[in-house]
């Protein structure tokens, strides 16, 4: 156990070294990494899952997959939009939709062996962020203009004398968020996939450790046994924060909608 031990840790030194963006291939100088490959990867099996749903769809769906689309449809129609932004949501689901699918599918994608998440890179995060950014921003100046738009930083009944600071302070708020959507979302996504790694590894090499060992006995094997099963339980946590993640996203994304199209 002690020289499995010793292994385990020898080989955790190098882990971060397998999250790190490496140039798969280059096209016309833009070198392609694996984080960039898969990105592009998840929106392909997004749009094939979305549109053979689609193309399935009937009044009473008897399809699974028809059936798992549909209600994660009515799940942001409602949960994420409705709720959320309330009055006008109607508009915005195809944004809020589109964003949770791939998020999901690409959160997803990463929970195979031996594949990457594309959210499992800052540079995409921050490019997934910037674009809600944008469209909340964009409907904000829509809706109420320039002027009127920012006016809705301050909310009503906050004294004269304190709107000044209150403005500036909801103002850097609303600039720093493209930096905490793409920080939250990449930061969970690595950290769960580096410690699946981590309990992989070490579930490997006690596994080996005890089938190479003189002597096998119930004993020696718990060790393995104790770290697969860790494993597992790291694995479903995994699965739930694939979706959990999504969802905070999208829903972050609703609430400044809500916030830049309607007055506080």
């Amino acid at each position: 156990m002690g020289t499995a031990l010793e292994t385990f840790v020898e080989e955790a030194k190098h882990l971060s070294d397998h999250f790190a963006s490496q140039t798969v291939f280059s096209i016309a100088g833009w070198d392609v990494t694996q984080y960039t490959l898969w990105l592009f990867i998840a929106i392909a099996v997004t749009l094939i899952v979305l549109l053979s749903a689609a193309k399935k769809l009937t009044l009473v769906p008897d399809n699974k997959l028809s059936k798992i689309i549909e209600y994660l449809y009515n799940f942001v129609n409602t949960n994420i939009g409705e709720d959320i932004i309330g009055h006008g949501f109607k508009q915005h689901i195809p944004f809020l939709a589109t964003l949770f699918f791939f998020i999901l599918v690409s959160n997803i994608l990463g929970l195979v062996p031996g594949f990457k998440t594309g959210t499992g890179s800052l540079s995409i995060t921050w490019a997934l962020a910037v674009i809600s950014f944008i469209y909340f921003n964009f409907w904000g100046f829509k809706s109420m203009g320039p002027v009127g738009y920012a006016t809705t930083l301050v909310p009503s009944g906050t004294p004269w004398y304190m709107v000044p600071i209150v403005w500036f302070l909801e103002f850097f708020s609303m600039i720093i968020r493209p930096l905490t959507l793409a920080v939250r979302l990449y930061g969970n996504m690595l950290a769960g996939h580096m410690v699946l790694a981590v309990f992989a590894l070490a579930t490997t090499i006690f596994i080996q450790s005890s089938l190479m060992g003189a002597s096998m006995n119930l004993v020696g094997a718990l060790p393995s046994v104790a770290w697969f099963f860790l494993l597992v339980v790291m694995y479903a946590m995994e699965c739930l924060v694939a979706f959990l993640q999504a969802f905070v996203f999208a829903v972050l994304s609703s609430s400044y909608i809500g916030s830049a199209i309607h007055k506080h």
